[in-house]
């Protein structure tokens, strides 16, 4: 592969293969790390249908995430129940459009781009793509730092209920979006932990080299 017109040598053509858990390096036929025993693959290709389906998992679990109620606010004998964009929508209403913004960022905004990077990348490995290697894989770690963001909306949900409990007076209570968004989360962060970042620098449009 080159990079800036320097040609870069992979540890896979040079007969090496790295230990995903410790990064100890050892020569390729090796099947176990001497350092911590942990099983050694040049490129680990299965781990696309792991990401497929973990990223569909997360997909269906984000639909319901939206169409059912993530709060369940009750104010003396009035009771009201806000999806995660009425919720949003409410708070632009009432002058706060910095934390709708947030909320539909953190919550809408981003979790879709996370389905469509993920989907990219793993359909990118199979193909020839536009991005160099470089790019996809950061890329790669853009959705990696941002997953550790994305469970916003339920910490914000459980602050809310552990701190509005006024008995009869005011009381707010998570709906059952805020655990069908947190397995959403939590799906599309093992579809991205399943997706072998190597194989990025393999492709360049040649097809999947599985030796």
């Amino acid at each position: 592969m080159e990079i800036a017109g320097q040609r870069i040598v992979s540890a896979r053509e040079t007969g090496l293969v790295a230990c995903r858990r410790c990064a100890r390096v050892w020569p390729m036929g090796r099947r176990t790390c001497g350092r911590c025993g942990s099983a050694l693959r040049s490129r680990d290709w299965g781990s696309l249908q792991r990401v497929w389906a973990w990223l569909t998992v997360g997909i269906i679990c984000y639909i319901p995430a939206n169409l059912f109620p993530m709060l369940k606010t009750r104010v003396l004998f009035s009771e009201s129940e806000d999806t995660i964009v009425a919720g949003a929508i409410e708070l632009a209403l009432n002058g706060n459009i910095g934390v709708a913004m947030i909320i539909l960022i953190a919550s809408v905004a981003i979790p879709i781009g996370k389905f469509v990077a993920i989907g990219y990348l793993a359909i990118s490995v199979a193909r020839p793509e536009r991005l160099r290697p470089a790019q996809r894989h950061r890329l790669y770690h853009i959705v990696e730092f941002i997953g550790r963001w994305s469970m916003i909306d339920v910490f914000v949900v459980a602050i809310l209920s552990a701190l509005v409990q006024l008995n009869f007076a005011a009381s707010i209570n998570p709906g059952p979006a805020a655990i069908t968004f947190a397995l959403s989360v939590i799906f599309t962060m093992l579809a991205a932990i399943s997706f072998d970042p190597r194989m990025i620098w393999d492709r360049d449009g040649q097809g999947p080299d599985r030796q």
